[in-house]
């Protein structure tokens, strides 16, 4: 159902929700909404269309220094580790997973420099995820007040505001 622009669902009191730290990422195969407060951030949340199997990776998009526009090495290289263990967990926690599609949400900092290096992390998980044999749905990007964004994998139902 659609209403004022925001997917909305009906949650039973069965099903559990599983907070996703930053820097962390939270895999399921069970009826359950992984939920997640973007500041700064970027959730790139996985799921499979038919196996009903899902993950959401929670990772910072901090702009740091002078030179905002520098995304480090090292960064990119822990991200993208974290990434390819996401998709890995997925396809072990559910090895039929042959529909795996994303979408990756976006809270941007109003700060200087922050939309070019939130680029350069979302540009890597595309990558990534294309490599993967993952589908990429629309990118949604939003600045101003934190996120708050449910993700229920079993749908592929993804709530933000």
């Amino acid at each position: 159902m659609r209403q004022d622009g925001i997917q909305r669902w009906v949650m039973s009191n069965s099903q559990r929700e599983i907070v996703v730290a930053p820097d962390r990422f939270e895999v399921t195969a069970e009826d359950a909404v992984l939920v997640a407060e973007l500041r700064s951030a970027i959730a790139v949340c996985v799921y499979d269309a038919v196996e009903e199997a899902g993950a959401l990776l929670h990772l910072r998009c901090i702009v740091r220094g002078p030179n905002p526009l520098d995304v480090t090495d090292t960064t990119l290289a822990t991200e993208l580790l974290l990434l390819d263990r996401c998709v890995e967990s997925i396809r072990e926690l559910s090895p039929s997973a042959r529909n795996l599609q994303s979408r990756i949400v976006v809270h941007l900092a109003e700060q200087v420099g922050a939309q070019q290096s939130c680029d350069t992390v979302v540009a890597m998980a595309r990558d990534f995820l294309a490599d993967a044999g993952v589908r990429l749905l629309p990118i949604d990007m939003a600045t101003g007040a934190p996120r708050n964004l449910r993700f229920r994998p079993s749908m592929g139902w993804l709530q933000t505001n």
